[in-house]
């Protein structure tokens, strides 16, 4: 139970470091113009992306020890808190207004998860996935991942956008138990022995499958369609991975698998509710750290 507290909190608190590195690479980014080469080196003098640059990594250590200590099933769905804490940045840091529904439904996915974590009870797990279920795992997603960008190169907007999110989370989520296997090798066995395998290295070639896609999604369609959905498929392809390969498993309950499962329901509406009365996305100011 202490362990499962532990891992909850570092997971809230990648949650939050995540949500801050967004703003504050989005507030930078936007304070000056110009080439690629004079942004890059604007930004490299911003204590503001600086700032937002130590985040990203805080969020990736956090997220790497909390899936150390605790479960996939658990940790993965308590980063969707990250929409929330996005939500209250900029309300208190940008004094952007923030409609009454946009409130309900961050409170709505906050409870919503605390209740499916509660009721589905999540326990046991496998540190170490036999060489079996990794080949499935990766032929299932990694082919779920092509079939889902192949259908995006065509087609509306918003369904392009779609796609490439959801294929995005997909990998967003192998890539969770790249981490997992990857921090409970580093703090079982060490460094050497953590770059003598595999999953260190599939850690890195899915992260940049994942800043690819996640950027194709952005660029091809609104912000509205693809951010729920990333919000929301990485933490159900978790709970599946956390089932197929680290062998965790839930309640046998049936009234609170249902429970859990409405609860889980919920979550998402309150995701997508969030995305669609949230504040706009575009930023239209800078705080005076951003200022060269």
């Amino acid at each position: 139970m202490v362990s499962c507290g532990v891992s909850i909190a570092l997971a809230l608190s990648s949650a939050f470091c995540s949500a801050a590195n967004l703003l504050t690479q989005r507030q930078s980014s936007r304070a000056e113009g110009g080439s690629f080469w004079r942004i890059a080196a604007y930004l490299l003098r911003s204590p503001l992306w600086l700032i937002g640059a130590g985040a990203a990594v805080a969020a990736f250590a956090f997220q790497a020890v909390a899936l150390h200590l605790g479960r996939l099933s658990v940790v993965q769905p308590v980063l969707v808190t990250e929409l929330v804490f996005v939500l209250v940045l900029r309300r208190i840091w940008l004094r952007e207004q923030v409609k009454t529904m946009a409130w309900s439904s961050a409170a709505l996915t906050t409870v919503s998860l605390a209740v499916f974590l509660v009721a589905a009870e999540p326990r046991g797990g496998n540190p170490s996935p036999t060489a079996g279920a990794w080949v499935g795992v990766l032929a299932a997603f990694g082919g779920a991942t092509a079939v889902l960008t192949t259908l995006a190169a065509r087609g509306s907007p918003p369904r392009r956008a779609a796609l490439y999110a959801t294929a995005s989370a997909i990998v967003g989520g192998v890539e969770a138990s790249f981490i997992k296997t990857a921090a409970d090798t580093f703090a079982t066995h060490g460094l050497q022995v953590m770059l003598e395998h595999w999953p260190i290295y599939a850690l890195l070639l899915s992260a940049i499958v994942d800043i690819v896609l996640v950027q194709a999604a952005l660029h091809v369609g609104p912000l509205r369609i693809s951010q729920p959905l990333m919000v929301v498929v990485n933490p159900l392809v978790s709970i599946g991975l956390s089932v197929w390969l680290f062998e965790e498993y839930f309640t046998s309950d049936t009234v609170a698998v249902l429970v859990a499962a409405c609860s889980f329901a919920a979550m998402v509406i309150g995701v997508v509710l969030q995305a669609l009365t949230g504040p706009s996305q575009q930023i239209n100011h800078a705080p005076a750290a951003a200022t060269p």
